[in-house]
Order: C-alpha cells, then sequence, then structure tokens
C-alpha cells in the first residue's frame, strides 16, 4: 500500500522525497476517514454535464474537499484523437473545471498520456486546448512528463514505477470513458491509470505508447493504482461502448449517466454494472477488492 512505496529520485529531480511520500501518505488517511456515506457511489441521470456533475459531486460533498487542494489534476481517457465515446467528452471535463473552479482556488491541470497518437494531437482535437484557454488550465502530456521513481517489492509485475511527478502532490481526478475492453473487459477508473505511464519507459518499441504493460495488463492496473490511485473517479457514461474501447457498437440506448465515487474500486463496480457485466468475472477488479477500495460494500447506491 501507500506506506510500503519509497521514493527513488529521478536525475533531475532536485525536490524533497520525504516531503512527495508524507504528502501521498496524508491525502491517503484522510479518504479512508471519509464517513460511509461519502464513499458510496453516486449515479446522476445525465441532462447536461454541467447540471449532472454538479449534482453528483454535491451529493459527494465533493467541494469542501476540493476547498483544501493546491493542485487539483483531471485526468481524462485521451488514448487516441477520436471523439468521444471512445475518448472523455471534453464538456463532461469543463463540466469538472468549472465546479473545481467554484469550490477551490487550486491550480487546474488536465493531464493524459495517449496510447495511439501524440496527446498534443488528443488536446487539439478534442477541444481540450479551447477548454485550456477559456479557463486558464495548464495542460500535460504524461508520456513526456518529469518523473520520479517508486519501489514496491510487494508488487509482482511493477516493482518500480516512473510516475509523472504532477501527480504525487496533487489531489487527483480520473475521468474515464464507460467502455468495455478487448483485453481487460472493462475500462474504467482504474484501467485509465495506464495512461500516466510515459511512453518512453513503457512503450516497448510498439506503435501503442502503454504496450509494455499488457504483458500483465491486470497486474499492472493493480499496480500502478497502488503506486497512486485516483483520490475520486467520475465516469462519463453518457453513451458508452458496449463491447470494446476502440471499435464495435456503442451502448444501445445510450446509458445516459455519471458515475462518481471517492472507492475507485466501488466506481469500477457500478461502471460493470451499466455494461452489464459482473464485476466478479474482471480479473483486475477481483484483485483490486479490499486492497483499494470495495466493490462489494457499494451494493447501496444513490441514485439522483
Amino acid at each position: 500500500m501507500v506506506g510500503s512505496v519509497l521514493y527513488v529520485l529521478a536525475r533531475d529531480d532536485t525536490l524533497s522525497c520525504g516531503i512527495k511520500l508524507r504528502a501521498m501518505q496524508k491525502r491517503n488517511h484522510h479518504s479512508e476517514q471519509r464517513s460511509s456515506e461519502q464513499r458510496r457511489p453516486v449515479v446522476g441521470k445525465l441532462t447536461r454535464y454541467a447540471e449532472t456533475v454538479c449534482r453528483v459531486l454535491d451529493s459527494l460533498r465533493a467541494a469542501e474537499i476540493l476547498a483544501t487542494q493546491r493542485r487539483i489534476v483531471i485526468k481524462p481517457n485521451l488514448i487516441e484523437a477520436r471523439p468521444a465515446p471512445v475518448t472523455t467528452d471534453v464538456r463532461c471535463v469543463e463540466a469538472i473545471v468549472a465546479y473545481c473552479r467554484r469550490a477551490s482556488d487550486a491550480e487546474l491541470v488536465v493531464a493524459d498520456g495517449a496510447g495511439g497518437c501524440e496527446t498534443s494531437e488528443c488536446f487539439a482535437k478534442l477541444g481540450y486546448e479551447r477548454l485550456a484557454r477559456e479557463y486558464g488550465v495548464g495542460l500535460v502530456d504524461l508520456n513526456h512528463a518529469k518523473t520520479v521513481t517508486l519501489t514496491d517489492e510487494s508488487n509482482i509485475f511493477l516493482k518500480e514505477f516512473h510516475i509523472p511527478e504532477v501527480l504525487i502532490d496533487s489531489y487527483l481526478i480520473s475521468v474515464p470513458v464507460l467502455k468495455a475492453h478487448s483485453l481487460a473487459q472493462v475500462t474504467l477508473g482504474m484501467k485509465n491509470m495506464l495512461g500516466v505511464a510515459p511512453e518512453k519507459y513503457y512503450g516497448s518499441g510498439g506503435h501503442y505508447k502503454k504496450w509494455g504493460l499488457h504483458e500483465q495488463l491486470d497486474r499492472a492496473i493493480i499496480e500502478i493504482n497502488k503506486f497512486r490511485k485516483p483520490d475520486l473517479t467520475l465516469i462519463d457514461a453518457a453513451v458508452g461502448m458496449a463491447t470494446a474501447h476502440l471499435w464495435g457498437p456503442r451502448c444501445d440506448p445510450p446509458v445516459g449517466k455519471i458515475v462518481a465515487s471517492f472507492d475507485p474500486v466501488a466506481a469500477d463496480r457500478v461502471g460493470c454494472d451499466l455494461l452489464g457485466k459482473d464485476w466478479r468475472t474482471v480479473r483486475h477488479l477481483r484483485l483490486a477488492e479490499g486492497l483499494l477500495g470495495s466493490a462489494e460494500g457499494c451494493v447501496r447506491q444513490i441514485e439522483l
């Protein structure tokens, strides 16, 4: 868990690893102290992103937490420069940015590392450059960001991980799309964290910039989240991809929901439910149960 993670400074890292580690431990402690009511997933019927995102986050009392942050990083799913529902709809991220602006004076950053193209292409083609200009939000390409190296000897696949430094002392919001996945069965909040893995360490020389993680994909999902799980997950379930993450049919009818939870496992369990999948058949969710959160404990959801 977080307490077993040690820091090894990258060559260009001049900040104190001890300060960073204490910041992550403190954040993890506060997340565990939240009331059981706050930790229950919230599912909102989508009307407009601006309205539904606000309603869902208010139900979680997220503004109270966001108000205390110095930097908030919002991580959408920008796997390729293709429109929603393959990627996170920029309108969903814009609604989160607007909510954060009202709740907090924190620095706001939208960050991802694309898998099938340059991240800058996603930012340009999918409306994120416009968002950054209008709201004064930073854009960070995690494939090329400055990193520090974390180690965890209890891991099986990733005993060390090169993590973008911007994620260390920030409040992290994972904003995936509701999608089935051809290898992992679903790609939701936890699998969305594969996008933080820098290309130069995990590309393995192939076209897909995260290909090195697919050798043990379920383990990679779990172990990256052990190093840095999201503080808040908000799933864009406006439409949904029914059978795969890059191709195939959309959900018909569109799902028309927004899901949010401070517990990444609970959020992903709700995502499985919306896709008609039993979460117990999804290996990385079974591995995450009791380690990163609880799918069993979220049977009672808050429906808005």
